[in-house]
């Protein structure tokens, strides 16, 4: 008699003041259950509907063991497909079906792929600053901590933040019909430049290109002058330049040896990548953003990139995690899976466990599990002299509090978010046009 589907559901909590979103799987062999991650921050309970509105009737009763026709159901059954909202939900019911089945084989589910092929999973870290020194002291910082790996971003993704403005108070409302927004952004990280908004220019996030791009090459000089070329150091773009200055901008920073430039162009813009290959030799990592197949097949089979940097969520779970890592073996390309905080500690334990699989793994992001998240998801994976390392538990080894995690409600007001609305998305050029996030 087959193990079968009775229940599924989506929780969603923000123990760390991000929103999370976590399915669990239920069956009929009690006390078996599996959980999944599902976290799209931006449209959480567009995720929780999918799960429990579409998902859960269609799942009820299904024989637990086949992942894999389980999956293809989900993806076809909406006849429109590739979605962000759908592909989380799917991912969370495919990681909990790998998480069931690895209990039930009483394996990990690094051992039920095939086995290690490292012990640990060296991760990179953010050291982030107002100017080149705040962020070598962030270096050092994490250094110290024993991480190898280091990102280095100068006040973020391309400039100072201007998102104050945006979310508030009669005040600042009357305040912007005389004020200029952007009257402050010509000098960043050091950096002098002309550009400034017209009059009447809408709040958002502004920041300006070319300043940008002066700030980041004076940055990574000087933080080369005090440390030198023996620890790897990443950038990531965040898709906010525009194809031609990215081509530029990955041939200035090649005298700093990047371990990768992340994210140099948006996925609208992949067939710029390969003027940039023609022009640079700085390693590329693309794929944050990415929902569809096609979006990164033609990048790996042209050699056009040399990291996969995917949130597994967002293309469906483990399932199609695996089958893209194996495309990217053959061409070459290394997995760097991304892992900042709105991957909830289900999806990084998920990550960590392909991880140590896989064999072309290159690198894993990693942005560290505070206490409340421990709280609510017992079994996180473990960080210790710069490598993640799973337990070794069945399946994927962690496990959702759902009591405590009822104690971090999702709300309006959090972080990101007021009333709702999301702001750090709202970049805008120094003109006032809207730019990507």
């Amino acid at each position: 008699m087959p193990i079968t589907i009775t229940n599924v559901k989506c929780i969603l909590t923000a123990p760390a003041g991000i929103g999370l979103a976590v399915v669990k799987v239920e069956t009929s062999d009690a006390g078996l259950y599996g959980v999944g991650c599902a976290t799209f921050t931006q449209r959480l309970t567009l995720v929780k509907a999918a799960v429990e509105d579409y998902l859960r009737p269609l799942l009820i009763g299904r024989d637990v063991s086949r992942i894999e026709d389980i999956w293809q159901l989900c993806y076809q059954n909406s006849y429109w497909r590739n979605g962000p909202a759908l592909n989380n939900a799917i991912s969370g019911v495919d990681q909990a079906l790998w998480d069931i089945k690895g209990k039930l084989a009483k394996m990990p589910l690094y051992d039920l792929l095939g086995g290690k092929s490292r012990d640990g999973v060296a991760i990179y870290r953010h050291a982030d600053g107002r100017d080149p020194q705040e962020v070598l002291d962030n270096v050092y910082r994490l250094k110290e901590q024993g991480v190898m790996y280091i990102r280095c971003q100068l006040g973020g993704y391309g400039g100072p933040a201007k998102q104050d403005q945006a979310l508030g108070s009669r005040a600042k409302r009357t305040a912007r019909k005389t004020e200029r927004p952007y009257n402050n952004v010509s000098v960043y990280g050091g950096i002098k430049g002309q550009a400034r908004s017209p009059e009447g220019a809408l709040p958002g996030e502004y920041y300006d290109p070319d300043v940008y791009m002066r700030s980041v090459e004076k940055m990574f000089d000087y933080i080369r002058s005090k440390i030198g070329f023996e620890t790897p150091l990443l950038h990531d773009v965040h898709e906010r330049l525009p194809p031609i200055e990215a081509v530029r901008f990955a041939k200035a920073l090649e005298p700093y040896r990047l371990f990768f430039l992340e994210d140099a162009l948006a996925p609208e813009d992949i067939e710029w990548f390969r003027r940039i290959r023609q022009h640079a030799t700085v390693p590329l990592a693309m794929g944050e953003l990415f929902t569809h197949p096609l979006e990164w097949k033609p990048l790996i089979v042209e050699q056009l990139i040399d990291f996969i940097r995917v949130h597994i969520s967002d293309i469906g779970g483990i399932t199609p995690a695996r089958k893209l890592a194996a495309l990217c073996e053959a061409f070459g390309v290394r997995t760097a899976w991304h892992g900042p905080g709105d991957v909830s500690p289900v999806g990084h334990a998920a990550n960590v466990h392909l991880d140590l699989h896989l064999h072309n793994f290159g690198i894993q992001e990693f942005s560290g599990f505070p206490d409340p998240l421990q709280e609510v998801f017992p079994g996180c994976p473990e960080l210790r002299n710069g490598y993640l390392y799973a337990n070794d538990k069945p399946g994927l080894g962690i496990d959702v509090d759902e009591k405590q995690a009822a104690k971090y409600p999702i709300h309006g007001d959090m972080g990101q978010f007021k009333g709702g609305v999301i702001y750090w998305t709202q970049s805008r050029l120094p003109d006032g046009t809207l730019w990507r996030p």
